[in-house]
């Protein structure tokens, strides 16, 4: 054997320890065919989406309040726009447009403190007058007695009823400093959008293809502008609300008509329970004053709550978002429906902006094939 010879196995060795490396050769790929690495992804993608689903199920409530921001955020844009038109800077317009949102809040409960006050004074002041002429009725002191009705209230004032008076009580102080909360971040959620509004509209636009984004440009701020279109009608139904109540009070006599007026106008604005809402607070008032006036008020905010639902609503919304009165209707009632308060806000500029895709997108796209 020559020395080359003997070389050459060498050299193969070496070579092939190269190869392996420390640890051995590398074995093949892993098939990501195998039933194993199948059910070990899909199992691991599955963890995933539960991890997702529960960290939005954990944040729901925050996520809403985002989404209720953002839209009052689009809706009041405009009066931001129309006040930068005049030459304002934008942090003056955002602090204006917030001032006053800020004082109309502001003035609804300054407006309805001082009726509830009031007749609840009344009410605790004549409730011994009222007693005596309970006392005093033949009928009353004999359902009294038939029914055993005070051994039974007696009864029932226990120190379970105690506790669960007071766990209402803790509840409600609950619910009202979560309330509280709740509007708070909502404004200061709505100025932040409102001050960033043209650099989030700005990065959004970025992520579409460059080809496309002329047109996508077009179709978003015409959809906002039907949100802020439909603000402003929200608005005007809410003025009417509150000039009809304003009437109303003053033909009936009632105490503080003004203060009425602008506490229905600030609950109208709240989807599906603000209208009666104001209803009821005015028909107590009403009540208060007598029993004609109680059932006056009744009568009308129920014939006024049909018409503002089906003429008055549809008509408005037909003229300021170009919404059809059959599709104005239609989608507050799915939007109440499906997703509570947060539908019947975002409904009907849901519905507008559905309409402009279909009629400028989906129908010319059909038409070309």
């Amino acid at each position: 054997m020559t020395a080359e010879e003997e070389t050459e196995p060498a050299e193969d060795a070496t070579t092939e320890a190269e190869l392996e490396g420390r640890f051995g050769r590398p074995g093949p790929p892993i098939d990501r065919r195998n039933p194993f690495m199948i059910g070990l992804l899909g199992g691991l993608g599955i963890i995933v989406a539960y991890a997702i689903f529960l960290g939005v199920r954990n944040a729901a409530s925050i996520l809403v309040l985002i989404f209720i921001a953002a839209f009052l955020a689009i809706g009041l844009n405009p009066a931001v726009s129309w006040l930068r038109g005049r030459g304002i800077p934008r942090a003056g317009a955002v602090a204006i447009v917030a001032l006053a949102v800020l004082g109309l809040l502001v003035g609804g409960l300054i407006a309805l403190i001082p009726p509830l006050v009031t007749q609840t004074n009344e009410l605790i002041r004549n409730a011994p007058d009222y007693l005596q002429q309970l006392q005093r009725n033949e009928t009353v002191n004999d359902l009294v007695e038939r029914y055993d009705i005070m051994e039974k209230v007696t009864s029932a004032v226990n120190a379970g009823t105690v506790g669960n008076a007071v766990g209402g009580v803790v509840g409600g102080a609950k619910l009202l400093f979560g309330t509280i909360f709740n509007t708070l971040t909502v404004l200061v959620l709505t100025i932040y959008f409102m001050a960033a509004f043209d650099r989030m509209r700005e990065s959004a636009f970025s992520l579409v293809p460059a080809s496309r984004r002329a047109r996508v440009r077009l179709l978003t701020d015409e959809i906002l502008t039907k949100v802020g279109a439909y603000m402003v009608g929200a608005l005007a139904i809410a003025v009417l609300a509150g000039f009809s109540s304003f009437v109303l009070a003053m033909v009936l006599g009632l105490a503080y008509p003004f203060a009425l007026a602008v506490v229905v106008a600030v609950f109208d604005l709240i989807p599906q329970i603000g209208a009666t809402l104001g209803a009821i607070i005015v028909s107590l008032v009403g009540f208060a004053s007598s029993l004609t006036a109680g059932i006056v008020c009744v009568i009308f905010f129920i014939i006024y709550q049909q018409a503002e639902n089906y003429l008055i609503y549809p008509n408005v919304m037909r003229r300021s978002v170009k919404v059809s009165d059959v599709a104005a209707v239609v989608a507050a009632l799915l939007g109440v429906a499906l997703f509570g308060v947060i539908g019947a806000l975002v409904a009907i500029p849901m519905v507008a902006g559905i309409q402009l895709i279909i009629r400028e997108v989906v129908v010319p796209s059909q038409e070309n094939r």
